[in-house]
């Protein structure tokens, strides 16, 4: 009799866990079919990029697109949607700007440039200077002030176009992007030149963030990037005559810093709803094109994450969070007032999903986590096969959700495949018409997965 009975309980514990693996599937299933049969994510990122457009900190846009999300947020149904408060920097790019080459008096060539955010205006009238050509910041120690004194230092270190990898490309030379005026500025440059972030031979200058670290502002020198085109031009013209001359105007400015929020909204858990399952995107963008990949893509998607699941009617366990990040590209403070408020009132995220790369085909996720809910999360694998899913690797997650590392079980990153990312990156090719719906859908769906198997399975 014993004997019996232990195998029928064998037998209804194997049943049962058939059952609930159909019913995940199901799930998992229908999730996809109604974000790529019903999904509202490309009409919402035509909205955003082409009605709204470019969303840089403190600017009209910016403060037009927090209205726009928490209008949409609140018609999806959710729970609670609410405005977080956060000063940002204000900047202005100004008019568009102008630089050439001079080989020789009145022999210019135009040259395609940008100012990188953050930078100082040049005079009036410009600046026109000898150029010192440099492959790393290293480069002006070696060099000194004697050399450096009253020219304009033109960094020129490619990406590293062998690296499959095309965030570890870019991580391998942005630090001159950022950091290059403050270096140059200290060997006496009167301007800095940077080729831009981009692994490709084009004509279009890509922007980004730049600091002066604790330069005094009498020291600041303006910071320009140039397109990868140019860069290659420059070089060459400077190897052939190193005394040419280069010309810059820019008027960028800086202003004080403004009031602007982050956009949240939420489903209140039915068992644990003060444990919180967050997905999220920074709403803010470069002045350059329409932010339609960084990070319209990533806002739409993890909106689309809490609209299907409220569409389908699925009562989590857990609160689901969407949060639109303000300030990522040129201060994160939106994501430091939400981590400072959550330590603050002690909330506990099981899950902390940021979508940042791009709207290209979702190739799976990125994780910074224990090895035990790694584990856990690589048992869930066989459901996203079906989907062509397949990367679940150890590594970072995305800046916003980074700085909740002491109050996540898991952070998570989704990563979409990122060969063509940085063509469009901080440029003005990151524009609506390069969007693909489908790799966009299918990328909401993949989050969509995750959240949902997060909250229904657990990480316990």
């Amino acid at each position: 009799m014993p004997r019996n009975f232990l195998l029928v309980f064998l037998f209804g514990i194997q049943f049962m866990i058939a059952q609930q693996k159909t019913e995940v599937e199901n799930q998992i299933s229908e999730i996809y079919r109604k974000v790529l049969t019903e999904g509202k994510s490309y009409n919402w990122l035509e909205h955003l990029s082409k009605n709204i457009g470019g969303r840089l900190s403190g600017s009209l846009n910016a403060e037009r697109a927090i209205k726009w999300a928490k209008d949409e947020l609140d018609s999806i149904g959710l729970d609670s949607v609410w405005l977080q408060p956060v000063m940002v920097p204000k900047w202005v790019r100004g008019t568009f700007e102008y630089a050439n080459i001079e080989s020789s008096p009145g022999n210019t060539i135009n040259v395609n440039v940008c100012s990188l955010g953050g930078s100082i205006a040049t005079p009036t009238g410009g600046i026109k200077a000898n150029v010192i050509e440099v492959k790393n910041i290293s480069e002006l120690e070696r060099l000194g002030a004697d050399k450096i004194k009253g020219n304009i230092v033109f960094f020129n270190r490619p990406m590293d176009a062998s690296l499959v990898n095309t965030f570890d490309a870019y991580s391998g030379a942005v630090d001159q992007r950022y950091s290059g005026a403050a270096e140059a500025a200290k060997f006496g440059a009167v301007a800095v030149i940077v080729r831009s972030m981009n692994l490709r031979l084009d004509d279009y200058p890509h922007t980004g963030v730049m600091s002066y670290g604790s330069l005094p502002i009498s020291k600041r020198i303006p910071a320009a990037a140039i397109s990868t085109n140019d860069a290659e031009l420059l070089s060459s013209m400077i190897s052939l005559n190193p005394n040419l001359r280069f010309f810059l105007r820019q008027d960028c400015k800086n202003f004080p810093e403004v009031k602007s929020y982050n956009v949240i909204g939420q489903i209140n858990g039915s068992e644990s709803p003060e444990s919180v399952i967050l997905v999220g995107a920074h709403l803010d963008s470069w002045d350059l094109g329409d932010g339609a990949h960084d990070d319209g893509s990533g806002v739409v998607q993890s909106m689309e994450v809490v609209r299907v699941l409220k569409r389908m009617n699925y009562q989590p366990k857990n609160t689901l969070r969407v949060v639109l990040f303000m300030n990522e590209e040129n201060g994160s403070r939106g994501a430091k007032a939400y981590a400072k408020a959550v330590s603050k009132k002690k909330e506990k995220h099981l899950l902390a999903l940021e979508s940042d790369s791009g709207a290209f085909t979702p190739r799976g996720f990125i994780f910074d986590t224990s090895d035990n809910y790694f584990n856990k999360i690589l048992k869930w694998k066989p459901y996203f096969d079906p989907y062509y899913i397949h990367l679940f690797s150890r590594g970072g997650s995305g800046a916003d959700v980074s700085l909740l590392k002491q109050d996540a079980m898991v952070l998570s990153g989704l990563k979409p495949d990122s060969q063509r990312y940085f063509i469009h990156h901080h440029s003005d090719m990151d524009t609506f018409d390069t969007i693909n719906k489908r790799e966009l859908e299918l990328g909401a769906a993949t989050m969509a997965t995750l959240i949902y198997l997060t909250d229904f399975i657990g990480l316990e």
